[in-house]
């Protein structure tokens, strides 16, 4: 295991020439980052995942009754067993062929049959004060960590130049104030992905779990090669759009509709200014070029960069969804949908292939198609995301 160690943790590989492990060891006079350092994040994203538990109870969902939250979820489908078995078991989505094999065995109808499995589909989803709630607890620690990045960054001078970032780097320093923020940040995302796997499914789902396991990755080894004066740029930066976000959606939930398209379109522009704009000039611009200026090139410098670059890809991505939602809303009049995340992935897609092919269903089951598909979109009544 040593020599697994060893290896992997080659003094060639993560820093720049000339330099050891040995020249970062804690002494009297400074302190800098240690690898053993990151596994705070463990308990403390416990810590964090327990907070937010106590937030979602006592303080979000007062605050959401308060403002005429919906408390209740989608209305649930009548007890059948053989139709539950086929849902649990087999499909939750049956074709043409299974519907009128169900329908016989039954004796209903296809259509009661396509209703029944909606309104099951929609049973699964989470109720709009759930939503609530978690948006809540994350425009909370968005906002609060945000505002510490901001007033510990003013002091700074690599805010206003980034080649101070390298000024005497790797012998910085690690300040106490800087080694919070990290640990903080990294002990959130930590809690975030594994949240994710028992909060709000969305269909982005595994484009989200990348981005975590990226940025977990970056926070980590960035802290442990003293990378983190650049590493701190890079999350206040990230922080900045997802308070919006989370504030729109809030707004959304509690039918405030003008004021939830007017955060989205305000979130919108941040986004793509601090993720297409400031991000490749400011960080990337520092980590490609002044980086390499500075102290010439190491392996782990490309490591950083691809792993930099990926976000910058997602980024992207999320940008083209975003202005797609924005477009719809100047156009329309109104927020449309945020594509960049939040659609439930128990969707209420449309049941297409038995009312295409079924003449029988051809119209919605008691008009209900249309508004069950509303759930976790910015359209007139909901809103849409997450982070």
């Amino acid at each position: 295991m040593a020599g697994v160690l060893a290896w992997f943790w080659n003094e060639r590989f993560w820093l720049p020439h000339n330099v050891t492990w040995a020249d970062l060891k804690n002494t009297e006079e400074a302190s800098f980052p240690q690898a053993e350092d990151l596994y705070l994040a463990f308990p403390l994203a416990f810590c964090i995942f327990m907070i937010r538990l106590v937030f979602e109870r006592f303080i979000a969902k007062p605050c959401a009754l308060g403002l005429k939250v919906q408390a209740n979820g989608p209305q649930k489908a009548q007890p059948n067993a053989i139709l539950e078995k086929v849902f649990t078991a087999i499909t939750k989505h049956p074709d043409e062929k299974r519907l009128e094999g169900l329908s016989k065995q039954l004796d209903w109808d296809v259509r009661s049959i396509q209703r029944w499995f909606r309104q099951r589909r929609n049973q699964e989803k989470p109720s709009t004060l759930t939503k609530f709630c978690e948006s809540m607890w994350r425009f909370t620690f968005y906002l609060y960590i945000f505002t510490y990045g901001v007033r510990f960054l003013k002091k700074t001078p690599w805010l206003w130049n980034t080649r101070q970032c390298w000024n005497g780097y790797p012998y910085q320093p690690l300040m106490p104030d800087l080694h919070y923020y990290y640990i903080v940040e990294l002990s959130f995302y930590w809690s975030l992905m594994f949240s994710q796997f028992t909060d709000i499914k969305r269909k982005d789902f595994s484009i989200m779990f990348t981005h975590h396991i990226v940025t977990v990755i970056l926070i980590s080894f960035s802290y442990v090669t003293n990378l983190t004066r650049v590493g701190a740029l890079t999350l206040c930066l990230h922080d900045s759009a997802d308070i919006l976000l989370e504030a729109a959606k809030m707004a959304n939930y509690c039918k405030c509709q003008k004021l939830s398209d007017l955060l989205f379109l305000m979130f919108a522009v941040v986004f793509i200014v601090s993720r297409l704009g400031i991000y490749p000039l400011w960080i990337l611009n520092t980590m490609l070029f002044e980086l390499y200026e500075a102290l010439g090139s190491f392996p782990a410098l490309w490591f950083f960069n691809m792993l930099l670059i990926v976000l910058q890809v997602l980024h992207c991505f999320w940008s083209y969804l975003i202005i797609k939602a924005a477009y719809k809303a100047i156009s329309r009049g109104k927020v449309a949908k945020d594509d960049r995340s939040d659609v439930e992935s128990s969707s209420d897609e449309d049941d297409s292939v038995s009312r295409s092919n079924n003449p029988h269903n051809s119209t919605t089951t008691n008009g209900t198609s249309g508004a069950n598909g509303t759930n976790g979109y910015l359209t007139g009544s909901t809103c849409s995301e997450d982070h």
